[in-house]
């Protein structure tokens, strides 16, 4: 009887084509691991000096191989730190850290926690506009040791905004473009901060503002609840007040009484402002006043529906975050 060899041969490749299809399938988990312990984002911690103040400065990128990256710097508001806000991480709740967002879109990005906030001294100080733009100074000297790059893309969100404005005046070498977000330049008739000058007093008498968990959650609660998700206040709540139950005056006090403290006359390079639909901040027409008196002409007014004071911690960030990418990297001028 003649053995048929023709049907062990199949059944052999068979067994050895799922054998090494296998050790394939085995290989690409191994490597898919591998890639997913691999962190995607670099981040480092800094300290600059003012003074007797050492503020604290946190950076954050992708680790690709690219040099020279461009350099966004991001100013935080009057309640909550640098960090706490721009890399906020919200468990069950993904993308919320703006660092991550313009990191993973090419940019070296940094933030500070101003004088009195976050992990930065904590002093006697009210941590007021000028206090905050002499931070900003002693920061970017940091960064251009760090990267070699003196004018920086900043991105300043409300009080940091006018912040920004003083430190722009005094050092406008030093900002290539700016966005001012929530921006407050006389404040009159803003319900927020007809509201602030009826407290006045209280901000002279202390240096600082008690910040319990109810006081994040109003932040956000006090334009338009709707555009914000809780579990994101309650996070931040849970990052701020684990570094200290207070805030600074010094920016409330300023904001009720000392505005206007930026010229628009004097800020020389494009600048992106950008308006919620519901901010009590600032009117609509006070900022669209400001706008009119910028000199640069690349110059930029985006107002937008879906957010509040603090656009980019709310359910719509991905849209401010949109305008101000295409506006990071707007594209220069040609000539002949």
């Amino acid at each position: 009887m003649t053995k048929d060899l023709s049907s062990g041969r199949r059944e052999f490749f068979k067994v050895s084509a799922a054998a090494i299809g296998a050790t394939a399938l085995a290989g690409s988990a191994l490597t898919t691991s591998a890639q997913a312990a691999t962190p995607k984002f670099k981040s480092e911690e800094h300290w600059a000096q003012k003074g007797d103040v050492k503020l604290y400065m946190y950076r954050k990128y992708v680790d690709d191989g690219v040099k020279n990256k461009p350099v966004l710097f991001l100013v935080h508001g009057s309640s909550f730190s640098g960090r706490g806000g721009f890399d906020l991480q919200v468990k069950g709740h993904p993308n919320y850290s703006f660092m991550e967002e313009f990191a993973d879109h090419g940019f070296d990005v940094w933030t500070l926690d101003h004088e009195n906030y976050g992990r930065s001294t904590r002093t006697s100080s009210n941590s007021d506009i000028r206090s905050g733009a002499d931070d900003l100074k002693a920061g970017f000297r940091v960064v251009e040791k760090v990267t070699g790059q003196k004018a920086l893309r900043v991105y300043a969100q409300s009080s940091g905004a006018i912040r920004s404005g003083v430190f722009g005046m005094e050092e406008p070498d030093r900002i290539e473009r700016l966005v001012l977000d929530a921006f407050t330049w006389t404040g009159e008739g803003a319900p927020e901060i007809m509201a602030r000058r009826a407290q006045v007093e209280s901000y002279k008498a202390k240096p600082t503002r008690e910040m319990t968990r109810d006081s994040f959650r109003r932040i956000f609660s006090r334009d338009d609840p709707s555009t914000f998700e809780p579990a994101m206040a309650e996070a931040l709540a849970d990052y701020e007040l684990a570094l200290g139950n207070t805030a600074p005056s010094g920016t409330y006090l300023d904001m009720a009484i000392h505005m206007p403290m930026v010229d628009p006359t004097k800020l020389p390079f494009p600048v992106l402002m950008t308006r919620a639909a519901t901010d009590g901040n600032a009117t609509e027409k006070e900022l669209m006043d400001f706008f009119a008196l910028l000199p640069n002409k690349d110059k930029q007014f985006a107002m937008m529906k879906g957010v509040a004071h603090v656009a980019v911690l709310g359910i719509n960030r991905h849209r401010i975050w949109h305008v101000m990418k295409e506006f990071f990297t707007y594209p220069d001028i040609r000539t002949v």
